[in-house]
């Protein structure tokens, strides 16, 4: 009986586990972008005044829950030199946010190029991915529609894997909520190519 219990117990309690790493240029918003997502679905999650987010120098990490599915981020650094050590993470990825600065109209360039790079690894070979055009907020921050231009002649790259772009501001969570609900349906919707990593007990 007690194994019985135990074992409806696990059903109804573990979560799958999926890594979702969050890339793109450094002052994209990455770190400000991870620490509102906690703030937003995570319950009594304090984390840090969001106007004091300095240069990520490395990596950062968090989690949420969301019903069934648990997401554990690594937010990596954007820098030139840091950009090296993105693919240590894509083989145990399985989404990616990628995230654009879109009130820096003088590196979107730069940025189209590093996401080229990032898109034509083999070790993404249908990984999710979410382009988020981040501070939407600003006056002078581009469309969706204008990134989208850009971004369109990587068509061919990105492939037939799920791909989302959409509009948010991590400062004030514009965009936060449909822009994770978003990943996890595509991370579940690719668990066959991708597999959760492990159950774990909520």
């Amino acid at each position: 009986m007690f194994t019985l219990l135990s074992g409806l117990y696990k059903y109804m309690c573990q979560k799958d586990e999926y890594f979702v790493v969050i890339l793109g240029l450094d002052n994209a918003g990455k770190t400000t972008y991870l620490e509102k997502t906690q703030t937003v679905f995570n319950k009594n999650y304090k984390g840090v005044n969001l106007n004091k987010i300095t240069t990520t120098v490395g990596l950062n990490i968090g989690k949420i829950d969301v019903k069934s599915v648990r997401l554990n981020f690594w937010d990596l650094g954007g820098q030139e030199e840091l950009q090296s050590l993105w693919d240590k993470y894509y083989a145990e990825c399985h989404a990616v946010i990628y995230m654009v600065d879109g009130a820096d109209r003088g590196r979107i360039v730069e940025s189209k190029q590093t996401f080229d790079k990032m898109i034509t690894s083999s070790a993404l070979d249908s990984v999710p991915l979410l382009v988020v055009v981040n501070k939407q907020d600003l006056e002078e921050c581009m469309s969706v529609a204008e990134v989208k231009e850009v971004f369109n002649t990587s068509a061919h790259k990105i492939g037939r894997r799920s791909c989302h772009l959409l509009g948010a501001s991590a400062l004030n969570g514009e965009g936060i909520d449909e822009g994770i609900h978003w990943v996890v349906t595509a991370v579940e919707a690719n668990s066959q190519r991708r597999p959760p990593t492990e159950k774990e007990i909520s």
